[in-house]
C-alpha cells in the first residue's frame, strides 16, 4: 500500500461543485503512486458505482463513501431560520455491511431529513453506525465549527459522542488546503486529538484533479449559483488547493504529524467494499400451489396461450419454436421474469387499462404472445426470438411496455402492492453539459455578449454525441477562431473542461426497478418532488443485477381507447380491429395522404413517402416506421421502385432472395441480417446477433474475423466445421465480400423489426379509427391534448378538413371532455378555463340526476351549494354554455354575480329558519317576486370580434370562427413559414419524435434564414435587459398555433404601435435555429395589410360543363355598379381574365359551394 490515500474527494456527481470526472480520478492516482482511492460526494452516492468500476480497471483500491449532511436538531424538524443549517460529516464504508448503513443513510437523508439538503441525525447514525468509519469531515464539520467559535468543550462533547459511536473508527481530519481557517483548525483539532487519544488523518478535500483547473472550478460554481465572474459576492473558495495532491505534497506539509498520513492507509486497508455484477436478482414471484415449479407454471400459460392464438390443432413449427424458447428462458434463469412481466400485464388487461401490441425486440418472442404480453406474431412477420434473447451472449431481457398514460400509474400501484412499497422505486437520470449549453453557461459567466456566445454555440454541428473537439475537427471557422482569438480560445479551453459533466438530476420517465429486498439495502435512494428514485441510473441498475423495467404512458393507447368508448355510448358498437390488419379502406388514408393523427406517421415527410409508396398491406408500414430515418432513407427510392415494379428486385446473389423480397431486395431490418448470416453461412443465430452488434458498433478487429468467417468458415483444431461459410454453401468469394460489405454498411442504420413491427400495429389501429369512425376519433385524439394550445389547433384544422363541425359547449349537452353528437364534436366543460374538473363533474351529476338545466336561475340555484363559485360561473359564461338560454352573454356578465348574490341571501335565511317571501303568497305572485328579486340587467349581445376574444380566453382556441380564416389565402401567400413549421419537429402526438424526424426538419430551415410570419397578438412580455434595454416576446398565434417572436429594441421601437393584443401582424425576421427549438427574431412587425386583396381567381381546370355554366350565371349574377373585385378563371397554369364583380364573404361562400373550396382564391 502506498504511504498516502485520499479519503476527502468530490467528484462531478457533487453537481456542479466536484470538478473531478469519475474516470481520471483512478487515473491521476495510479499516475501519483496511490494504491487506494475514497469518494465522498456531498450528500449522494451518485458515481460510486461507476467509481468502483474504473478504479477496479486502473487497478486502485475504491473506497465507497459520502460526505453528508447533519441535522442542527431532528432530520425531521424544518423550520426556516433554524434547520436550513447543517454540519458535514464523511463517512466511509469498511465493508458490505457498512455499504447497506451508508446506502441506508444517505436514503433516508432525502425520504425523511431533506431539508434544502439531505440531511441525517445523531438518531439513526447511532442505529446505522455498523461497518463505517466516521472522520470529522471540513471546517463546515461540526467539531471545526465548535472549535473556530471557541466552543471548546462541546467540541469535547461532539468529539467523545463520535468517539464512543464509532470507536476505533472514529478520525479527527486535519486538511492542508490553503485556507487561512484551516491552519487555526487544525492547531485545535490536533490539540483536542491528543487530549481525548483520538486518532487524526490527513484529507484535502479535492474538488478538482490539478492546481491548474482551479479556475474552471470557479466557473463551474458559478454555473450552479447563477453568477458572474464579474460579481463581488459570487461564492469561492480562497484558494487553489483543493486538488489531488501527490503523497509527496501532503507528507511534506504534515511532516510533523506522520501517523495523520500512515492512519490514511490504514484506513484503506480496512475498507473492502465488493460489488457483484451480472448476477440477476430478481423478485419473488409466488406461483399457484398446485404447480410444483415456477417453471411448470409458465408452461402450462404457455401452451393454453399457443390454443387461443392458433386454434386447437397448433403446427409442429409452431411448437418447435415454442419448445426451443421455453427452454433457453429457463436455461438462462429467466422463468420468473416471464411470470414477473405476464402478471402486470395481465392485471392491467383485467382492469382495461389500454396495453401496447408490445415494444422493442421482446415481439420476437413466440412465448410473449402466447401469454399475452405481445400482440403481434412473431412467426407471421418473421421477428427472430434471438434478437431479443441470445442464448450466446447472456444479457437481462429487456420488455419495454406500453400503457395508457392516464392509467400507467395504477399498473405501477398494483406492482408495489403486489412486491411492497419498499420493494418498488422509480429511476434516476442526469441532465449534462452538452456541447452548446457548456459554451453559453460559461460565455455568460465570463460576460461574453450572448450574442457572441449564440454564434459561438451555433458552430456546434446539430448531431448526436457532438463535442467540442469533434466540432474543431469538423468546422474550420470555429477552428479558425480558437486558433487566432485567445479569448475564445480560453472560452472553449474551460467549456470543454466541463463539458458532459451532470447538471441535474431528475427522475426517468418511464423507468422502475422492482427488488427481491428492499430497494435501499442495494442501492441508496433520491427525493424529487416527493416521487422516490434510485441514485443509481438505469444501465448500473441493470449492472448490479436488479429488474428494471420501463412503464411507458403512451398518449395514443388512450386515444384508442376513448374512441372505441365513444363509438360504444354514440353507435352501440363494439369495435373489433381486422385481424389481418388488411382492409383497402384504411389503407386509403395513407395512399391519399390522410395521416393527420395517425401514429407516427403525421409529419409532412413522412405523409409524402406513403402518398408515393401507396401502402397496401403491414410490412410496408413496418418498412416504412424503419427507412424514414437518416441513412436508410437513401432506400427509400429502391423500395418504391420494388413495390411499383413486382418481379424486378435486384439481389447481390440469389440466395438473398428468400430473405429480402419481402422489402423489395432492400436491407431494412437488423432480423435480416441476422438471417443472411445463417442461412448464407450457417451461423447460428444467437452468434448471428453478435455479429449484427459488431457490425452496428463498427467493432472493426471483430468484423475483419468475421468476413473471414463468413467467407470461409470456421472448423476446430480437428478439422469439424463449426461455420460452414458461405463458399461451402456454393455462394462464390466475390457475391460473399460484396453481401458482407453491404450487410456492414446497412448495419449501422439497421432497424428493430419486432419494434417496428409493434407501431406499424398501434398505427394501423388509429387509421382503421379515423377511416371508419372519424368523429370519434378525432374527439378522442383532441381530448388527448387538452390545454396544449399548440397541438389543438391542428386536430381543429384537421376537422374541418374532414367536414367535422366543432360545437361549441353547451350547459345542458356537453360532457367533462370532448363528445360526439351526430357525427359532430361537442366541445367539454373541462376545456374551459378557470372552471375546473370537480365543479364540471358536480354540473353534470346534477343534470344526470335532476334534468336539464331550464334557464340561467335555474342553473345557479342548482349548482352554487356543488362547489360552483362566481369566477367558474364567469367563464362559462364567456365560453358561451347559456346561449340556448334567452339572455345574451352581455347580460349575463352585468347581472351574474347580483343574481349569485341574491340566490345565496335567499339559501342563507332557508338555512338559519327566516321566512322567505317565496314562502308567501299564490304561485302567481311568487313567480312575480321572483322576477323582480332576480331581475337582469338587459344588453344586447357584445360584438363578434368581442365573442371571439372570449372564446380564445377560455378555450384556448375560436369555435364560432378564426379572425384570421377570411386572410387564411392571403397569409399563406405573404409568409414563408408557419407555427406548425416552427413547432413541429415530429409526430403531432409528441410520442417517439425520433431523431431522422428532426433531422429531415432542420435542413429545411436553417439557422439565420430570414423568414416571413403572420397571425394574430394574444400576448407580449415585455423585459428590460442587463444594459436597461427594452425587448419583448410576443406570442403571435396562425391559423395552425402559436409562435413565440422575439422583439428586441430596435424593431420594438419601430414597431410598437402595431404591438397590441389581437392586432393581425406580419413578421419579417430571421430564425434561430438552437437544439431543440427555432425562433424567429424579429427585424420588424407590421399591421397586416388587407388592402391586397385584389383578385379572385376560379381554377376550372378539369371541371365539368354543368359547373361552369353555373359559375358563369354567379358571375354575371354578382357583375354591377358596386363592383370590388377582379375576376380571374384558372386553366392549368394560365390565368383569363372575366371582369369584376361585387364580392362579400357570403357571395365567396356560395362560389365555393359551387366550385369546392380548393378552387376558389382570394388573393
Amino acid at each position: 500500500m502506498s504511504k498516502f490515500v485520499h479519503l476527502h474527494i468530490h467528484s462531478e456527481f457533487s453537481l456542479l461543485d466536484g470538478a473531478n470526472r469519475i474516470k481520471d480520478l483512478p487515473v491521476r492516482a495510479k499516475e501519483l503512486g496511490m494504491d487506494a482511492m475514497a469518494l465522498t460526494d456531498h450528500g449522494v452516492m451518485y458515481g460510486a458505482i461507476d467509481f468502483y468500476k474504473a478504479c477496479k480497471k486502473e487497478g486502485i483500491k475504491p473506497i465507497i463513501g459520502c460526505e453528508v449532511y447533519v441535522a442542527i436538531r431532528s432530520r425531521f424538524d424544518k423550520e426556516p431560520g433554524i434547520d436550513n443549517k447543517y454540519y458535514h460529516l464523511i463517512l466511509l464504508a469498511k465493508n458490505n455491511k457498512g455499504y447497506k448503513n451508508l446506502s441506508k443513510l444517505v436514503s433516508l437523508g432525502f425520504v425523511d431529513g431533506y431539508y434544502y439538503k439531505p440531511r441525517i441525525d445523531k438518531e439513526i447514525l447511532e442505529k446505522y453506525h455498523e461497518g463505517i468509519i466516521c472522520l470529522s469531515a471540513c471546517l463546515a464539520g461540526e467539531l471545526n465549527q465548535n472549535l473556530l467559535n471557541g466552543r471548546e468543550k462541546e467540541a469535547e462533547e461532539v468529539a467523545l459522542w463520535h468517539k464512543n459511536l464509532f470507536g476505533e473508527d472514529y478520525y479527527i481530519e486535519i486538511q492542508n488546503n490553503g485556507i487561512q481557517e484551516q491552519v487555526l483548525a487544525n492547531q485545535r483539532l490536533i490539540r483536542l486529538a491528543r487530549k481525548l487519544d483520538i486518532p487524526i488523518v490527513a484529507t484535502n478535500d479535492a474538488h478538482y484533479l490539478k492546481k491548474e483547473d482551479a479556475y474552471n472550478h470557479e466557473v463551474l460554481l458559478c454555473i450552479q449559483t447563477g453568477k458572474r465572474m464579474s460579481d463581488p459576492d459570487r461564492m469561492h473558495f480562497d484558494t487553489d488547493e483543493l486538488y489531488v495532491k501527490s503523497p509527496e505534497e501532503m507528507s511534506e506539509y504534515f511532516s510533523n504529524f506522520p501517523d495523520a498520513i500512515e492512519n490514511t492507509v490504514k484506513i484503506a486497508e480496512k475498507c473492502n467494499v465488493e460489488f457483484e455484477f451480472g448476477h440477476t436478482i430478481l423478485p419473488n414471484y409466488d406461483v399457484p400451489p398446485e404447480y410444483p415449479t415456477h417453471y411448470d407454471y409458465l408452461k402450462k400459460l404457455c401452451y393454453d396461450g399457443l390454443k387461443q392464438r392458433y386454434g386447437e390443432e397448433v403446427s409442429p413449427e409452431i411448437l418447435k419454436r415454442a419448445e426451443y424458447e421455453i427452454s433457453v428462458i429457463k436455461k438462462m434463469g429467466y422463468v420468473d421474469y416471464y411470470l414477473i412481466v405476464w402478471d402486470f400485464i395481465h392485471y392491467a388487461k383485467s382492469q382495461g387499462i389500454p396495453v401496447g401490441p408490445g415494444r422493442g425486440s421482446g415481439a420476437g418472442s413466440i412465448l410473449a404472445y402466447s401469454i399475452g404480453i405481445t400482440d403481434i406474431d412473431p412467426i407471421k412477420y418473421g421477428l427472430l426470438f434471438e434478437r431479443f434473447l441470445n442464448p450466446e451472449r447472456v444479457s437481462m431481457p429487456d420488455f419495454d411496455v406500453d400503457f395508457c398514460y392516464e392509467r400507467r400509474q395504477e399498473v405501477i400501484d398494483y406492482v408495489s402492492r403486489k412486491y411492497g412499497h419498499d420493494h418498488v422505486s422509480q429511476i434516476i437520470t442526469f441532465g449534462t453539459m452538452s456541447a452548446r449549453m457548456v459554451i453559453r453557461d460559461v460565455a455568460r459567466v465570463l460576460d461574453v455578449p450572448y450574442s457572441e456566445a449564440d454564434s459561438l454555440a451555433k458552430m456546434i454541428p446539430n448531431e448526436l454525441h457532438i463535442t467540442i473537439k469533434k466540432a474543431l475537427e469538423q468546422n474550420k471557422e470555429l477552428k479558425q477562431r480558437y486558433d487566432n482569438e485567445p479569448e475564445i480560445k480560453n472560452l472553449l479551453d474551460i467549456a470543454m473542461g466541463l463539458e458532459g459533466m451532470p447538471r441535474q438530476a431528475s427522475t426517468h420517465a418511464c423507468g422502475i426497478v422492482i427488488t427481491k429486498d428492499p430497494v435501499d439495502t442495494y442501492v441508496p435512494l433520491y427525493v424529487r418532488d416527493n416521487q422516490i428514485s434510485t441514485q443509481y441510473i438505469m444501465t448500473t441498475l441493470e449492472e448490479l443485477g436488479l429488474l428494471k423495467m420501463d412503464f411507458l404512458g403512451l398518449r395514443t393507447l388512450t386515444v384508442i381507447q376513448d374512441t372505441i368508448n365513444l363509438v360504444k355510448k354514440d353507435k352501440g358498437i363494439d369495435v373489433k380491429f381486422d385481424k389481418d390488419m388488411s382492409d383497402p379502406n384504411v389503407y386509403k388514408l395513407w395512399q391519399n395522404g390522410n395521416t393527420s393523427g395517425v401514429f407516427q406517421f403525421e409529419s409532412q415527410g413522412m405523409t409524402n413517402f406513403m402518398k408515393e409508396l401507396k401502402p397496401d398491406c403491414l410490412e410496408d408500414l413496418i418498412a416504412g416506421v424503419s427507412l424514414y430515418r437518416p441513412g436508410p432513407m437513401d432506400q427509400i427510392p429502391r423500395y418504391i421502385k420494388g413495390k411499383q415494379n413486382p418481379g424486378h428486385n435486384e439481389y447481390t446473389h440469389p440466395s438473398l432472395e428468400p430473405i429480402l423480397n419481402v422489402t423489395y431486395g432492400c436491407m431494412v431490418y437488423q432480423e435480416q441480417v441476422m438471417q443472411i448470416v445463417r442461412e448464407l453461412a450457417g451461423y447460428s443465430l444467437g452468434r448471428a446477433d453478435l455479429v449484427r452488434r459488431a457490425m452496428g458498433k463498427k467493432k472493426l478487429d471483430v468484423m475483419a474475423k468475421e468476413r473471414e468467417i463468413f467467407i470461409n468458415g470456421q472448423v476446430d483444431e480437428s478439422g469439424n466445421i463449426i461455420v460452414p461459410g458461405c463458399v461451402r454453401n456454393g455462394i462464390d468469394e466475390k457475391s460473399a465480400n460484396k453481401i458482407f460489405d453491404e450487410m456492414a454498411e446497412f448495419a449501422k442504420y439497421a432497424f428493430n423489426k419486432s419494434h417496428a413491427a409493434c407501431y406499424a400495429v398501434v398505427a394501423y389501429r388509429t387509421a382503421y379509427l379515423k377511416a371508419y369512425y372519424p368523429a370519434e376519433f378525432m374527439a378522442a385524439t383532441l381530448n388527448s391534448f387538452l390545454g396544449n394550445l399548440d397541438k389543438i389547433p391542428e386536430y381543429i384544422d384537421e376537422c374541418k378538413r374532414l367536414k367535422i363541425e366543432i360545437l361549441k359547449p353547451d350547459i345542458n349537452k356537453s360532457m367533462t371532455k370532448f363528445t360526439v353528437e351526430n357525427e359532430k364534436i361537442r366541445f367539454g366543460l373541462g376545456s374551459i378555463k378557470n372552471v375546473g374538473i370537480a365543479p364540471v363533474e358536480a354540473i353534470i351529476e346534477e343534470r344526470n340526476k335532476n334534468g336539464n338545466y331550464k334557464g340561467f336561475i335555474d342553473f345557479c340555484e342548482r349548482t352554487l351549494e356543488k362547489g360552483v363559485n362566481k369566477k367558474c360561473v364567469e367563464s362559462l359564461i364567456k365560453a358561451g354554455v347559456f346561449s340556448e338560454f334567452e339572455q345574451t352573454r352581455a347580460t349575463l356578465l352585468a347581472s351574474f354575480e347580483q343574481i349569485i348574490d341574491a340566490i345565496q341571501s335567499e339559501k342563507r335565511k332557508s338555512f338559519e329558519g327566516q321566512v322567505s317571501m317565496f314562502d308567501i303568497g299564490t304561485k302567481e305572485e311568487k313567480d312575480d317576486m321572483q322576477k323582480q328579486k332576480y331581475a337582469f340587467e338587459l344588453h344586447p349581445e357584445v360584438s363578434d370580434k368581442e365573442i371571439l376574444s372570449m372564446e380564445k380566453e377560455m378555450l384556448g382556441i375560436y369555435i364560432s370562427g378564426h379572425p384570421l380564416e377570411k386572410y387564411r389565402n392571403l397569409i399563406k401567400k405573404q409568409t414563408t413559414i408557419s407555427s406548425f413549421d416552427l413547432n413541429h419537429t415530429g409526430a403531432k402526438n409528441g410520442e417517439q419524435s425520433s431523431e431522422q424526424e428532426e433531422y429531415i426538419n432542420k435542413s429545411k430551415f436553417k439557422d439565420g434564414q430570414y423568414v416571413k410570419y403572420a397571425g394574430i397578438i394574444t400576448g407580449i412580455k415585455k423585459k428590460y435587459t442587463k444594459n436597461n434595454k427594452i425587448m419583448a416576446f410576443v406570442t403571435i398565434e396562425d391559423l395552425y398555433g402559436s409562435a413565440e417572436i422575439i422583439v428586441f429594441e430596435g424593431p420594438y421601437m419601430n414597431s410598437k404601435d402595431s404591438l397590441y393584443e389581437e392586432n393581425i401582424v406580419i413578421v419579417n425576421g430571421r430564425l434561430s435555429v438552437r437544439e431543440d427549438e427555432m425562433t424567429i427574431i424579429a427585424t420588424d412587425i407590421n399591421d397586416f395589410e388587407q388592402k391586397n386583396t385584389n383578385k379572385l381567381i376560379f381554377d376550372i381546370t378539369g371541371l365539368d360543363e354543368k359547373k361552369k355554366d353555373r359559375l358563369r350565371g354567379g358571375i354575371c349574377y354578382f357583375s354591377g355598379d358596386k363592383n370590388n373585385m377582379q375576376v380571374f378563371v384558372k386553366i392549368g397554369e394560365e390565368e383569363k381574365s372575366c371582369g369584376a364583380i361585387f364580392v362579400n364573404e357570403k357571395i365567396l361562400e356560395l362560389f365555393k359551394k359551387i366550385l369546392g373550396e380548393e378552387r376558389v382564391d382570394l388573393c
